[in-house]
């Protein structure tokens, strides 16, 4: 459902070298099309500016990313809207792309600095993903997910690896356009090992995109495969227990994503 029904303005269009067509609402979104670009709020100013520069810097021949579009005046704001090429797709449950697509996009933006903005954070999921690095404790309710998070938290290990921005809800942010590389249109940043991102998109695949325990098998390379897993788990764990939104039959995925990292660890 569309959160609002704003659209950008022709003054906006125009900053941006935007055609003077009319501006038609991208599909579950709070985005807007016209021509070849793509309007989108700039509600959080920090985390827009800083996904600008992430996906302008970022570059894989394996992925297609939407490449920021600055103004004919060089800001990448104005009026409250950023502009992006278009990049043509759809989501779908292709899991194993989409786990691959993951640690390209990961290997792409290693360099990339820790947002500020992150470390004020206090949103369901910046506290869910706290919880499940150990950096923060709050009682979890039990039918929510919380007795599943109290059944493997004990096996949390320390992880090595070192941090770097991880993108956390690829599963659902892809667009795949027939045998196109992936679209990527927006980064969810987290500051935890890229292999972490990999691992979300691998246990959300399991949750409520139709995979199966071989999905795991078949990323048992990656460093520390099974502990990241655990970890991408807990943190979906957690978000559902603290969503006063979420549902049974998301938990019910969990649950399956839960049994599936239990028999790896």
């Amino acid at each position: 459902m569309r959160s609002t029904l704003e659209r950008p303005s022709e003054r906006v269009r125009a900053a941006f070298g935007g055609a003077p067509d009319a501006v038609v609402p991208v599909p579950d979104s709070v985005a807007w099309r016209c021509g070849d670009l793509v309007f989108k709020p700039a509600g959080d100013r920090s985390r827009a500016l800083w996904t600008a520069r992430a996906l302008d810097y970022a570059e894989d021949p394996g992925l297609r990313i939407a490449k920021p579009v600055r103004s004919l005046d060089g800001r990448w704001i104005v009026g409250g809207w950023s502009a992006w090429r278009y990049v043509a797709g759809a989501t779908e449950h292709r899991c194993e792309e989409t786990v691959l697509a993951a640690v390209r996009l990961h290997r792409a933006t290693a360099e990339l600095p820790r947002p500020d903005f992150l470390a004020e954070r206090d949103d369901l999921h910046a506290v869910a993903d706290r919880i499940a690095w150990q950096e923060q404790d709050r009682p979890l309710p039990e039918a929510k997910g919380g007795r599943w998070f109290e059944i493997l938290a004990p096996a949390r290990r320390q992880v090595k690896l070192p941090p770097q921005v991880a993108h956390g809800e690829l599963l659902a942010g892809l667009l795949f356009d027939g045998d196109a590389a992936p679209g990527v249109v927006d980064f969810v940043p987290y500051y935890r090992p890229g292999e972490w991102g990999a691992a979300i998109a691998a246990v959300d695949a399991l949750a409520w995109g139709g995979a199966r325990g071989a999905l795991l098998e078949r990323w048992a390379h990656l460093p520390e495969w099974p502990q990241l897993l655990l970890r991408a788990v807990l943190f979906r764990l957690a978000a559902h227990a603290l969503d006063p939104r979420s549902t049974v039959s998301a938990l019910d995925g969990l649950r399956a994503a839960s049994r599936e990292v239990s028999a790896i660890l």
